[in-house]
């Protein structure tokens, strides 16, 4: 494998095509504002590198980068990329990974709108995120220890498990398909509309009219915080450990919990049966 060390490159497509090399210590960065550096590269290593130019890393297939940062400036920084693993790495700039697949990421800071788009087969441990349309219509998504704090987050999104992790979002999960939540805080408004088979699992929701018009939706031992209006127009089978501020006209299944503060049905479609103190 070759070496680059303790280089600095501004033009554009600096190492456009390498393969088998390891770039140590080296900026990406200066007045030429040379775009591509590392495009339609294969089997690449990074480390300790620093990026402030647009388009790195465009069409490589097999990446390992670490102990990096991309500022701000560096725009589009991953896209159409495959093999993917990124650890301890500062991702700052605009739409930063995109059209990627089979991406590892561990202990990376992420502050990036539009980010993950159509990304297939990620998996993230112990990441922070700042974003707006995180990860939309991406696939094959598993979140461990990850925290989020943004808007429109998990559009689209289908065949995905979160386990531990932190969401203050709003419009979180809509339209997702197949996914499941476990020991994790959503906090957020209009939480998971238009989804089908989501389940959360001994989660917290927090947040007004969350999980509506929803087909196939679980809540297993859950807890609600100021969530009013919920469950209008869902199928759902929910077993929820705290009182509920308001319930609006489920559709079909069962729901339980140890008080509702308020029952509203004044659609005649609506069958579900709610169970509440005593008959819980």
């Amino acid at each position: 494998m070759e070496e680059i060390r303790n280089k600095i490159f501004d033009e554009e497509r600096a190492l456009y095509g390498k393969e088998d090399i390891s770039v140590i210590d080296c900026r990406f960065d200066g007045p030429n504002d040379g775009e591509s550096a590392l495009k339609e590269g294969r089997n690449i290593k990074v480390n300790n590198c620093y990026f402030n130019l647009r388009y790195p890393l465009w069409h490589d297939h097999g990446l390992v980068i670490s102990d990096s940062e991309m500022t701000a400036q560096c725009r589009a920084a991953l896209w159409y990329s495959d093999h993917i693993e990124i650890s301890n790495y500062k991702l700052h700039g605009i739409k930063a990974l995109r059209e990627c697949c089979n991406v590892k990421m561990k202990d990376c800071d992420i502050i990036s709108p539009e980010f993950g788009w159509s990304t297939k087969g990620i998996a993230m441990d112990h990441c922070q995120a700042e974003s707006e349309y995180f990860m939309m219509r991406s696939s094959d998504l598993y979140f461990t220890d990850v925290r989020f704090i943004g808007k429109y987050s998990f559009q689209y999104i289908e065949n995905a498990v979160f386990e531990n992790c932190h969401f203050d979002t709003k419009d979180a999960f809509w339209h997702a398909k197949n996914v499941i939540v476990r020991n994790s805080t959503v906090k957020g408004e209009y939480l998971a509309w238009y989804s089908e088979n989501v389940t959360f699992e001994k989660c917290e929701i927090i947040g007004t009219q969350p999980l509506c018009y929803c087909k196939g939706l679980r809540l297993i031992d859950c807890k609600m915080k100021d969530t009013d209006l919920a469950f209008e127009k869902s199928d759902v089978e929910a077993v929820i450990l705290t009182p509920v501020d308001s319930i609006k006209n489920p559709y079909l299944g069962h729901i339980s919990a140890p008080a509702v503060k308020e029952i509203i049905i004044d659609d005649e479609r609506s069958k579900c049966e709610i169970c509440f103190g005593k008959n819980v």
